[in-house]
């Protein structure tokens, strides 16, 4: 049995934290783990900006609920579905995520959880697991599945780099230059024809 795993923001939705920043015009939201590879300095940025400038989780989910997937990206869900099983690893939060799964159709995904006060301020983030994709895509192994795994970010290797085949997505140029091993792909039909030329199977 072969699975899919894809990353969310930067695949089949837009980068929720960009999206906010530029609403609110404050640049330094804009970071994300393609410019800051670790997750835990890069949150603690963000919730410091965020009570520095008293935003709350109400204030992101507006702009979420405003956001759809990337063009063509439920379209690409459901023909991974039609021929795989597929898991959304993601490094976001459920909080956040919700309504994005809404409109993808509801396909499953693993991230983490907020903390939130009664006055809707986010005092902190719960990881699931630390390295949660690359941990998840081994225990799928460890189940006798076969792995395919795309990304765009640098949070994404290591579960590429577990996968049987890992597939980089629309990444920029200094992920594509340090990542040499894995193949480039910037549209959803490109990203369909690096699964099906892993697959075993004659996948239409």
């Amino acid at each position: 049995m072969e699975i899919v795993c894809l990353d969310l923001e930067g695949v089949l939705v837009p980068e929720i934290w960009i999206n906010f920043a530029k609403r609110t015009g404050i640049k330094e939201l804009e970071a994300t783990t393609r410019d800051i590879p670790d997750y835990d300095v890069l949150m603690k940025q963000r919730l410091r900006i965020l009570d520095e400038h008293n935003l709350g989780l109400q204030d992101i989910q507006a702009v979420i609920a405003e956001m759809g997937p990337l063009p063509g990206a439920p379209e690409f869900v459901e023909w991974v579905r039609e021929h795989f099983q597929l898991i959304i690893l993601s490094d976001t939060f459920y909080e956040f995520a919700h309504p994005l799964m809404r409109q993808l159709g509801w396909p499953t995904i693993m991230c983490h959880k907020l903390e939130v006060n009664e006055a809707g301020r986010i005092t902190n983030y719960l990881l699931r697991q630390p390295d949660q994709k690359r941990m998840a895509v081994k225990s799928l192994h460890a189940l006798n599945y076969k792995i395919v795994a795309a990304g765009d970010s640098y949070n994404d290797t290591n579960m590429l780099s577990e996968a049987d085949k890992g597939i980089l997505f629309d990444a920029p140029a200094n992920v594509i230059r340090e990542f040499p091993q894995f193949p480039v792909t910037t549209t959803y039909e490109e990203l369909k024809n690096e699964i099906r030329a892993w697959s075993p199977r004659n996948i239409g």
